[in-house]
């Protein structure tokens, strides 16, 4: 979105969610007939930015390098809103449309929901939408405590926050763990 472009230099929120989306996609390099995934962005442009189809995951480190280009030009040109509930029903709704063993989704967040009325209880209202679904919110950034706040308004243990990339592996770790 628009403010992890704005807000990269005061707290490096966009660097943190390219460190994340190539940490995904490096670890599931090798994998792709166990794991299926797709990586889409949000806006004010949208709620449903293609970065990386089901079906398509980038093979290479060029082809994971212009995925992590188009973050960065679509935050730098995109129009300012935050479609993190629409992005999220939609995810929700794509991810069961293939039969799998277990499906999950990840709302990466920069926690600026209060700017758009963006009520932390309506987000765990859309993560708990369907029961397949293991859907959580990992926010990667933070302006004073709303980070903390959106989390303790969350479902029990659908809300994390990673302010360290180094601490993701850690975070999915628990995910999984308390998926299994």
């Amino acid at each position: 979105s628009g403010s992890m472009y704005r807000f990269n230099s005061q707290d490096r929120r966009l660097d943190r969610l390219l460190q994340v989306t190539l940490m995904i996609m490096e670890s599931l390099q090798g994998f792709e007939q166990k794991f299926s995934y797709s990586i889409v962005g949000h806006s004010g442009d949208g709620p449903e930015i293609p970065l990386v189809d089901y079906k398509n995951p980038p093979k290479d480190q060029k082809l994971r390098l212009k995925i992590l280009e188009k973050m960065i030009a679509h935050s730098q040109y995109c129009s300012s809103g935050d479609e993190t509930l629409m992005a999220t029903d939609i995810a929700i709704k794509n991810v069961v449309k293939e039969e799998a063993d277990d499906y999950f989704v990840f709302v990466f967040s920069d926690a600026n929901l209060g700017r758009y009325d963006i009520r932390p209880q309506d987000l765990g209202k859309e993560l708990m939408r369907d029961k397949r679904v293991n859907a959580y919110v990992v926010l990667i950034a933070t302006v004073g405590n709303a980070a903390e706040e959106i989390k303790s308004n969350l479902p029990l243990g659908r809300g994390f926050i990673c302010l360290d990339p180094a601490t993701l592996p850690q975070t999915f770790k628990q995910i999984f763990t308390t998926n299994a």
